[in-house]
């Protein structure tokens, strides 16, 4: 079973999923194999929503790694910027993300761009803060053994500072891209009629509870698809660190 986590991890499910069903015995719990059935049979429809998320979330995570990950840097390396931006970054963190989709809307329009810059926010301060600490506690004295063999800028960045930051940066994909996902879920009910969050509430509404759980099995391997393919490059970029 060790050597087959999500064959292991779906059994489990499909076992609580069963029991349940067979305890509530309620109309909004469909059988696991109706569910499944459903799912081989409409494959092509829940893909093409499926796959709309995925882009909103994926451009997301882009964006965020590239900007987040650089001004996390540059803050670390100028004491200024950091006096400047740490207390604007700490007075803009705790505030729920979701509370600009409104204002995201007004200025962005309804479309893709308003759901990546709204997922890209929630991303991008948790990646940030890691980025900017990760730097901080590179001890000086990497930075004076490096220099002292003669690399240059590129060199530093490659064989200190990256190697530094990588591994808090994955943990910190990891743990906001759940918060992605449940926020997407959401922003996908507004003006959209494409999104794996859209059909889940949409089949809500028609009662097609059957379509509904199908929904959430597609939403939760998207999920797993994310953190495993963030698992498969901190193995292979940050190998040194286990």
């Amino acid at each position: 079973m060790k050597k087959h986590p999500l064959l292991y991890s779906g059994l489990l499910i499909l076992l609580i999923w069963t029991f349940f069903y067979i305890l509530l015995s309620k109309s909004f719990m469909p059988s696991p194999l109706e569910t499944l059935a459903y799912v081989f049979h409409h494959f092509t429809l829940l893909m093409s929503h499926l796959l709309v998320s995925f882009y909103r979330i994926g451009i997301s995570i882009l964006i965020t790694v590239i900007l987040g990950g650089s001004l996390g840097i540059l803050i670390a390396q100028n004491k200024k910027v950091d006096q400047f931006l740490s207390p604007l970054i700490y007075t803009l963190y705790p505030i729920p993300k979701i509370a600009f989709l409104p204002l995201i809307m007004l200025f962005f329009g309804l479309g893709n761009l308003s759901k990546i810059i709204l997922i890209s926010l929630i991303l991008f301060f948790q990646i940030t803060l890691s980025v900017r600490d990760s730097v901080k506690n590179i001890h000086p004295s990497y930075y004076l053994s490096i220099k002292s063999l003669g690399a240059g800028k590129r060199d530093l960045y490659r064989h200190v500072i990256l190697p530094a930051m990588l591994p808090n940066l994955f943990t910190a994909l990891r743990v906001s891209v759940g918060t992605a996902i449940s926020v997407l879920f959401f922003a996908e009910n507004f003006a959209t009629r494409f999104g794996i969050g859209y059909f889940i509430m949409d089949s809500w509404l028609k009662l097609d509870y059957v379509a509904m759980f199908a929904g959430i099995i597609a939403i939760s391997l998207m999920g797993r698809f994310i953190f495993s393919t963030i698992d498969y490059l901190e193995r292979k970029y940050c190998a040194w660190s286990r």
